[in-house]
């Protein structure tokens, strides 16, 4: 309980240095750093790419429409969100202006790279029994080499360092499917990753 407590305050500490990250020019564009949030000893981490619109005026991870699909898709699996630690890969929202608009772009390797050091220092931190990269940016990122869904996708598999991992869709993609039973086909899939990130963290 002491080292929990203690890991809890460093990683406190972690986020408040990475307020003022300015490492790549992402914050430039961005309100603010957008740092993972839960509990310390959570068993299940869950890795995104990076905040959206809506996370970056909250100043909190996933509460926009994709953190919706997340939130229903994590009750349908049977855990409860506050007991995951939820992160993003890069902590600033990148994005376009288009009039009263900012579109989403993808953040390149580059910033991808620069921006992981937080990423390291909430998993040694929070010490995850397994993180579920979502999306083929979070998984590359903590694999550390170039990744395929389809392979491997709903199997552990290891990311760097040793860490027991499990890839699954992001779940803004589920929001892209427009085809309404293609796109419940595609929940379902990413509902039955999480029961499968379950079942392997039962079995460890």
């Amino acid at each position: 309980m002491a080292s929990q407590k203690a890991s809890a305050a460093k990683l406190a500490e972690v986020a408040g240095q990475a307020k003022a990250c300015t490492r790549c020019p992402l914050y430039r564009n961005a309100t603010q750093t957008i740092f993972g949030e839960g509990p310390v000893g959570a068993k299940l981490m869950l890795v995104g790419e990076q905040p959206g619109d809506q996370e970056d005026i909250a100043g909190h991870p996933f509460v926009g429409p994709a953190g919706k699909i997340l939130d229903r898709a994590l009750v349908d699996a049977g855990i409860d969100r506050t007991q995951v630690y939820v992160t993003n890969v890069v902590k600033h929202f990148k994005n376009e202006p288009r009039g009263k608009k900012r579109l989403h772009k993808k953040p390149n390797r580059y910033e991808v790279e620069v921006c992981k050091v937080w990423l390291a220092r909430e998993v040694s931190l929070v010490k995850p029994g397994l993180v579920v990269a979502m999306g083929m940016t979070a998984a590359e990122a903590l694999a550390g080499r170039p990744m395929t869904l389809a392979r491997e996708r709903g199997k552990e598999i290891g990311f760097d360092a040793g860490q027991r991992g499990m890839v699954t869709v992001h779940p803004s993609s589920i929001l892209r499917v427009p085809d309404r039973a293609a796109r419940h086909k595609a929940y379902a899939g990413f509902v039955r990753d999480l029961k499968q990130a379950l079942k392997v963290l039962q079995a460890a």
